[in-house]
């Protein structure tokens, strides 16, 4: 396949069309970069070489033409002089030398031609490189981004198979147990303590009863009753 055919597929080629149809998109489209990367390099090497044909053209016109005012003037110094054999082989060589010139002017317009067509076939090939790399990074960016969530798939599925919850599970249990029996001990030692209040709290009322009923029982006395005098002593002999 000559050069500009393959340039003519590449860059009406759906690459997005191409890689949805491909069993390996990531495969595909690297065998695509390589191909235009391929293509890319040899319509630059050809384009390097018209170019050069193109400098080289326009220095031969330059060339002929300087080649063609100089035998015109020489031409005109034969006519000057009254030498006009001179200066018929003077016009002779002068409009060789235009012809010349002529011929490598047409030639250096069909190499400019293609030289602006080398120049669009590049950067037409260049865009389509951007977005093949493009959509190779996306590629590469889905793939990724699939293994990284079923490393995370196959670790979970290993948590699960483990029995690491039923143990995470049993631990949970036995943390509730314990804060249950510490819940039951703080509620006995409140209770025992209670009861000793209690019974703190019984004896200071029956204190205070016994107080308040002697003092009841000696206010409740006559005034007027004087207590018996205490029995006198035996008188010795």
């Amino acid at each position: 396949m000559g050069i500009f055919s393959r340039i003519t597929e590449i860059v009406n080629s759906n690459i997005n069309a191409m890689l949805d149809k491909a069993e390996d998109p990531e495969k595909m489209v690297k065998l695509m970069i390589n191909e235009m990367e391929d293509t890319l390099t040899e319509v630059k090497s050809a384009a390097a070489e018209v170019v050069a044909d193109k400098i080289r053209l326009t220095r031969v016109v330059k060339a002929e033409s300087n080649r063609a005012a100089e035998w015109e003037g020489r031409a005109q110094l034969a006519v000057e002089k009254g030498r006009e054999d001179l200066a018929r082989e003077a016009i002779e060589q002068k409009m060789a030398s235009d012809n010349k010139a002529a011929q490598y002017q047409t030639r250096l317009a069909e190499v400019e031609a293609l030289v602006k067509q080398y120049q669009g076939d590049i950067a037409r090939l260049e865009e389509k490189l951007n977005s093949a790399r493009n959509r190779q990074r996306t590629l590469i960016a889905s793939h990724q981004s699939a293994v990284n969530r079923r490393r995370v798939e196959e670790k979970i599925y290993k948590l699960n198979t483990s029995g690491a919850f039923a143990k995470f599970e049993n631990y949970e249990s036995r943390i509730d147990r314990f804060n249950a029996e510490a819940e039951v001990f703080h509620t006995s030692n409140n209770t025992l303590e209670q009861k000793f209040n209690d019974l703190a709290q019984d004896k200071s009322v029956e204190d205070e009863l016994s107080r308040l009923k002697a003092k009841m029982a000696g206010s409740s006395e006559p005034k007027g009753k004087k207590e018996n005098p205490a029995p006198a002593a035996p008188v010795k002999s």
